[in-house]
Parts: C-alpha cells; sequence; structure tokens
C-alpha cells in the first residue's frame, strides 16, 4: 500500500510564506498519475487547493489560491511539493497531500474523484 507522509507546516504571519512537502513510499510516484493537495479548516468541509499530471505539464489551482501557490512534484525523488507565497489568515488549515492512479481531470478538486492514498496532514497557520 502506498505511504504519503506531509512535512512542513507550521505558523506563518500573513504576507510570510512555507513549503510544504510530501513524501511517497511503497510506490514511487511515477506510477501515481495526479497528485493533489487539499485543505480543511475546523468547521468547513475539505477543499481542493491544487493537483498536478503525471508529467507535471499541466496545474490546476482554487481561484483563491492562483497567483500564490505553486504545486510541482519530483517523480525521481517520489516528492510532491506545495509552495505558498503571501499566506493569508484564510489559509489556515491541515493540509492534505493525495494521490491517484488515473489523470487528473475537470474533478480534480473533489476528494471523492478517485484520489486512493492520503497522508495524515500538515498543519498551516497564518496569523494576522
Amino acid at each position: 500500500q502506498v505511504q504519503l507522509v506531509e512535512s512542513g507546516g507550521g505558523s506563518v504571519q500573513a504576507g510570510g510564506s512555507l513549503r510544504v512537502s510530501c513524501a511517497a513510499s511503497g510506490y514511487t510516484y511515477n506510477t501515481l498519475y495526479c497528485l493533489g493537495w487539499f485543505r480543511q479548516a475546523p468547521g468547513r468541509e475539505r477543499e481542493g487547493v491544487a493537483a498536478i499530471t503525471h508529467g507535471g505539464g499541466i496545474t490546476y489551482y482554487a481561484d483563491s489560491v492562483k497567483g500564490r501557490f505553486t504545486i510541482s512534484r519530483d517523480n525521481a525523488k517520489n516528492m510532491l511539493y506545495l509552495q505558498m507565497n503571501n499566506l493569508k489568515p484564510e489559509d489556515t488549515a491541515l493540509y492534505y497531500c493525495a494521490a491517484k492512479v488515473g489523470e487528473c481531470g475537470a474533478g480534480w478538486s473533489d476528494s471523492a474523484y478517485g484520489y486512493r492514498y492520503w497522508g495524515q496532514g500538515t498543519q498551516v497557520t497564518v496569523s494576522s
């Protein structure tokens, strides 16, 4: 079974930056076509933040993070990254990485859209 482990979360002031990472074991990212980042704040539904295709050629972003967040992957190192710049208090959430064997598509932001593997989450807290 594939295991995903996030790291890099923490606390930062508004306007600051963080990079969260996701490492895979069991299978390499080369066999996981679509990789995504999701987040969930207390009392709110889990939402898709970003996703990336197998070769990294196509990326998807929620409107709320476009221009601020960048998703990337390094298949050779079995790593997925999310660079978060100009963070806002509303970005505060538990961030999860997720993966599925199939490719991304129109439903990339739906957590039920074939994402078979999930990490435990890493907390990102942005203060004013």
